[in-house]
C-alpha cells in the first residue's frame, strides 16, 4: 500500500488553439481555464478534487515577463485567482511564478516536499498564452480589454533575478535569441565543424523534434519539416539569431495553454481518484548555472545539467537506459545539444528526445512549455504502465534547470528528497572564466551572433579573449551590414582582432 503522503499528480489538460477567430479577444485566462476544466475532468472526480485544492500556481504570462510582448490589452491584477474563479476552485493561496521556463518542473518538485509533509492537499498548476489572439487584436486595432480584478492578492514564486548582467545588457545581450546563438557556435566550435556541417546537423536533429509534431494534434506547426528544409536559409526561413533560420527558434505566437494536479495519495483515495490516473515522481531535482553568461568556464557545456539529470536518476534509483520516454527543453539547437551531451543521451537515440515535438514545433507558449511536456509525460506513462519518462525544464540562457523522473509504478516508503541546496552549492563552487569588463588590446573571437531584423543584420555580439591574459569579454563589432555580414561568412571562431572601450561598451574591430 502507497503511503498516504506520497506525492501522486492526478490530472492533466492541455489546449492549442490554431482556430478561434481573434476577433473574439480570448484572453489567455480563458484560455488556461479551458485547460484547467480539462486537467479536472482527467482525474475523473472533477468535483471533489475542485473542492480539495488549496493552491493554485499559474505561469508568469510573457507579457509580465518582457517588454517584447507587453500588451496594450491590460491583464488580471490577480492572475491565479482569476483561473480560480473560472474553475469554482477556494484556493486559500494564489501563487503567481517569476519567469523561467524551469518553473513547471520546480512546482511539481516544490509542491511535491509540500505535500509529503502535509503542508499541502493539492495544487494545480497551470499556465498558458494567447499571443496569436494578442498580437491579431492589437494589430486590427479592435477595443477589447483583458484587464479584470478578481480580488485578493497573489503570491511570488521563484527567483526573481534577471537573466542578464548590467554590462551583458549594454552589449544587447538579454534576449533568448541572442544568448543561444552564442552558444551554438560555441558547440560548434567545440564539435570541430564548419558552418555548413553544423547547420546540417541542427536541421537532422530538430526534424526528429518536428516529426513527433507531426503527428501530435495538439502542435502548432505540424509540417514535418525535414532536415534540409529546416537548414535551408530562404525569405521563408530568414535567419534570426545567425546559426538559427527561422524554424529553429521557439513559436512563442501561438495560443496554449495546459494544467495539471498534483496532490497526496491518501487524498487521491479519499477523492476517488482511480489508480489508473495517479502518476508518481520518482526522482527530481533543481540547480543553476553560474547566473551570469559571462561567467561560465565556457558556453558548450552545463555542469547544472549534467549533475542534476544525475541525481534525479539517483533518486529514481534508476539509469538512463530504464527511462522509456524523454522529453528535454528544446527552444534552441543548442539547448538539446547540451543537454544530450551532459545527460548521456545520443541526439539520434531510438526513444526520442521529445513527446510533444518541441518548442519550434509543438509550440513555446512563454514559461509554460513544461507544463505541456509534464501534461504529455502523463499520457505517455500510463499508455505503458511501469515505464518511466525523464522531463528536463530550462529557464533563462541554459541558466536555471529542474528535472523530474515520472512514472505509473509506485514509489517505495516515505517520499523525500535531497536539499537542493546541497546541489547548489556544489554549482556555485565550480570556477568562473576570467572576466574584464574594459579589454584592451589584441584579441581573439570564442564565440559570436549575427543578429537580423526584416532587412538584414542589425547588430552583432562577441565573446571574445584577450591574447595577453585569457580573459574573457564581450563586446560588439561595428554596426554596418558589410562588417556584420563578414563576421558571419567568414569563419570568425577564433578570428583575431582588437578590441577597445568606446563608452560603457566595448567594439571589437575584424583583423
Amino acid at each position: 500500500m502507497v503511503e498516504n503522503s506520497t506525492p501522486v499528480l492526478i490530472g492533466c489538460g492541455d489546449v492549442t488553439d490554431m482556430t478561434t477567430p481573434v476577433e473574439q479577444g480570448r484572453s489567455p485566462f480563458d484560455l488556461i481555464a479551458q485547460a484547467g476544466r480539462k486537467a479536472l475532468e482527467d482525474t475523473g472526480a472533477a468535483a471533489g478534487v475542485a473542492k480539495a485544492i488549496d493552491t493554485i500556481a499559474m505561469l508568469r504570462l510573457f507579457s509580465d515577463t518582457s517588454h517584447r510582448f507587453a500588451t496594450r490589452l491590460g491583464t488580471s491584477a490577480n492572475p491565479p485567482k482569476s483561473i480560480a474563479k473560472r474553475l469554482g476552485i477556494e484556493a486559500s493561496r494564489q501563487l503567481y511564478t517569476w519567469n523561467g521556463g524551469n518553473m513547471p518542473q520546480y512546482l511539481v518538485n516544490k509542491f511535491a516536499e509540500a505535500i509529503a509533509r502535509g503542508e499541502m492537499k493539492a495544487a494545480m498548476v497551470c499556465g498558458g498564452e494567447a499571443l496569436r489572439t494578442q498580437h491579431g487584436v492589437e494589430r486590427s486595432g479592435l477595443d477589447i480589454s483583458w484587464k479584470e480584478d478578481p480580488g485578493g492578492k497573489y503570491e511570488e514564486i521563484g527567483d526573481a533575478r534577471r537573466g542578464w548582467s548590467d554590462h551583458e545588457d549594454k552589449h544587447n545581450m538579454r534576449a533568448a535569441i541572442t544568448m543561444y546563438p552564442l552558444f551554438e557556435n560555441a558547440i560548434r566550435g567545440a564539435r570541430g565543424r564548419t558552418v555548413e556541417q553544423h547547420l546540417k546537423a541542427m536541421g537532422k536533429l530538430f526534424a526528429r523534434f518536428a516529426a513527433v509534431a507531426a503527428a501530435n494534434p495538439l502542435a502548432s506547426r505540424r509540417d514535418g519539416f525535414s532536415a534540409e528544409r529546416l537548414a535551408t536559409v530562404d525569405e521563408k526561413n530568414k535567419w534570426i539569431g545567425f546559426p538559427y533560420p527561422r524554424l529553429m527558434n521557439s513559436n512563442a505566437f501561438i495560443d496554449q495553454a495546459a494544467a495539471f494536479i498534483i496532490t497526496s495519495a491518501g487524498t487521491a483515495r479519499e477523492l476517488g481518484v482511480p489508480e489508473a490516473k495517479w502518476v508518481y515522481l520518482h526522482g527530481c531535482a533543481d540547480g543553476h548555472d553560474h547566473w551570469y553568461v559571462s561567467d561560465r568556464i565556457n558556453l558548450h557545456s552545463s555542469p547544472a545539467i549534467r549533475r542534476g539529470a544525475a541525481q534525479a536518476l539517483a533518486m529514481a534509483g534508476r539509469k538512463l537506459g530504464d527511462i522509456g520516454f524523454f522529453d528535454l527543453y528544446s527552444c534552441f539547437p543548442s539547448a538539446v545539444e547540451i543537454g544530450c551531451q551532459e545527460i548521456g543521451l545520443s541526439e539520434d537515440d531510438p526513444r526520442g528526445l521529445t513527446v510533444t515535438g518541441g518548442l519550434p514545433y509543438f509550440g513555446g507558449p512563454g514559461n509554460n512549455y513544461v507544463t505541456h511536456s509534464i501534461s504529455e509525460m502523463m499520457r505517455r506513462v500510463r499508455s505503458k504502465p511501469g515505464s518511466f519518462g525523464l522531463v528536463t525544464a530550462n529557464g533563462n540562457y541554459v541558466t536555471k534547470h529542474s528535472y523530474g523522473v515520472y512514472s505509473t509504478a509506485p514509489t517505495q516508503g516515505n517520499w523525500q528528497r535531497e536539499d537542493p541546496a546541497r546541489l547548489q552549492a556544489e554549482l556555485d563552487a565550480l570556477p568562473k572564466a576570467p572576466f574584464t569588463e574594459t579589454p584592451e588590446g589584441a584579441a581573439k573571437i570564442e564565440t559570436y551572433t549575427v543578429m537580423h531584423g526584416k532587412n538584414g543584420p542589425e547588430y552583432g555580439v562577441i565573446f571574445g579573449r584577450l591574447d595577453a591574459t585569457g580573459q574573457r569579454f564581450v563586446a560588439n563589432p561595428p554596426a554596418d551590414p558589410a562588417t556584420l555580414m563578414d563576421l558571419q561568412n567568414r569563419e570568425s571562431l577564433n578570428r583575431p582582432g582588437t578590441v577597445r572601450r568606446d563608452g560603457e561598451r566595448n567594439v571589437f574591430t575584424l583583423a
